[in-house]
């Protein structure tokens, strides 16, 4: 794990092992160990970022989300869900070396037109965009959005 660069979020104690001659590391959301990529090695971060910093339950994450977007299967790399089920957040993962474009943002604005997520975030460890979907479009925000579980009001409001 030496060779992946420091990210752009706090330190993260991970569980790794050796699997054939592979890194892997344990993850806590699937309950399972994965190949330690470079992207995984950002999505192991941006999820204790959003559990410890945002607020988000680990149970209300779900990574490899399932999106068809114009009859083509894709998969949004997390995904976090409200109370209800309803996405939340997506988060759209990197590796850093991957500069997050304007491609980017196309990618995770098409899975959301499905999902209709509230929040959009575009990282690569070492950059991160976080935006709002409101109804004038996506509103760029300055920092990570408050993914805490907030108790319905009984009015509706």
């Amino acid at each position: 794990m030496n060779s992946y660069p420091k990210l752009n979020f706090p330190p993260v104690k991970l569980r790794a092992r050796d699997s054939h001659g592979r890194t892997t590391v344990f993850d806590r959301v699937r309950s399972l160990y994965v190949v330690l990529t470079p992207e995984e090695w950002v999505r192991r971060h941006v999820v204790e970022y959003l559990v410890g910093h945002c607020g988000a339950p680990l149970r209300s994450i779900v990574e490899e989300y399932p999106v068809n977007v114009n009859s083509a299967a894709q998969r949004a790399d997390v995904v976090v869900v409200d109370s209800a089920a309803r996405p939340l957040a997506l988060v759209e993962c990197k590796a850093p070396g991957v500069r997050i474009t304007s491609d980017v943002f196309e990618q995770a604005t098409r899975y959301n037109a499905v999902l209709g997520a509230r929040y959009v975030i575009l990282t690569n460890g070492m950059r991160h965009f976080c935006f709002e979907h409101t109804a004038e479009g996506y509103v760029a925000m300055s920092a990570f959005p408050d993914l805490s579980p907030r108790t319905p009001d009984p009015a509706g409001l």
